[in-house]
This record gives structure tokens, sequence and C-alpha cells, in this order.
């Protein structure tokens, strides 16, 4: 892939709270057609190899439609460097241009990292329950497994986004580390 003029990136995970670039602005998009889940064992940044945790993939599903922001990186080429560097660490994403639609009805091409659905750290199968046992428990190189989701949680509801599954796992996962 050659370093375009402007390059935009669709933020729908930890890219809200922590994007690891220069952003030149942002605007809140929809990419439709695909969903954002915990379905992607983190080996690297929030479990390991022993005891992987769950970081969310965005996978294609139709009539489906999965809003974030739509990051402009203010130097391309040194944001897609550490963008590869950060997401691409597993080769369990692969690197996609996709349309986000603005809210104010704008279309803008952004890459988006979307899993590979033939990875073995694509794990689609996962109950939320298991899900939040996994994430109570699972730390990585970058922190505890809790930390992202509670993060993610809190930053999309910072965007007015509303994702019922994650208050459910942010619930169900601080009451199992209670009982801990």
């Amino acid at each position: 892939m050659t370093i375009p003029d402007e390059l935009w990136v669709f933020g729908y995970g930890s890219l809200i709270w922590n994007p690891g670039i220069d952003v030149a602005e942002q605007r809140l998009a929809a990419l439709a057609d695909f969903r954002r889940g915990f379905c992607m064992r983190s080996i690297h940044h929030r479990g390991s190899q022993e005891d992987p945790g769950l970081v969310l993939a965005l996978e294609p599903h139709d009539g489906s439609s999965c809003t974030g922001l739509a990051l402009r990186a203010a130097e391309p080429e040194t944001a897609l460097r550490a963008l590869r560097e950060r997401e691409l660490i597993s080769s369990a994403y692969f690197e996609q241009h996709v349309t986000l639609l603005g809210e104010d009805g704008e279309a803008v091409t952004a890459l988006a990292y979307v899993i590979d659905r033939t990875h073995d750290q694509y794990c689609p199968e996962l109950t939320l329950e298991e899900q939040a046992q996994i994430i109570a428990r699972a730390t990585g190189g970058r922190g505890p497994n809790h930390e992202y989701l509670t993060r993610t949680a809190a930053g999309l509801a910072a965007l007015g986004i509303r994702d019922d599954d994650m208050g459910w796992l942010v619930t169900r996962v601080q009451q199992i580390m209670d009982a801990a």
C-alpha cells in the first residue's frame, strides 16, 4: 500500500480513546454492514499466549452498522507505520479501505482493521458470560483486559454511542472482579 496524501482511519474500539497517532480531525461516522464485537483473542496487548484476553474486532455482518470515529492523521506516513505496528502485530486483522458515512451525510474513505475470520485468534462463538470471564482475568503487554473494556465503553458513551452488550460486560466484569 502506498502512503496516501490524506489518511483517514476508522476507530471503533481502542482507537477512540487511544489513537496512538496525531489526529488532525475527527468525525463521528458509521460503517454499514459491519459490527464491533469481542471476537478476537488477544495474545499480546490484553492477554498472553498462555492466557489470552479479548479485544474488539470489526467483522462483516450484513444489515449491521458500527458507529465510531473517522480519524484524519496529521502525518499519514508516521501514522500508518504506528498503526501497522500496533494493529498487525499478530496478523489477525487485515487492512481494508471502507466507506464511512459521517453525521453530516458526507462519505469518507478510511482505513479499517478488519478481523481475518480464518485466523486462529478469531472466536465468534463466545457468549457474553464467557467474554466477561476472560476479560475479568486477562492481562497483556498494554495492561489488564478489563481496563480496555471500561475505557472503550467510556469512550463510546462520551460520543453518545450506545452499545448494550458493552454495558452489560462492564457490569458483569466488575461483579466477577469484586467476587474474586
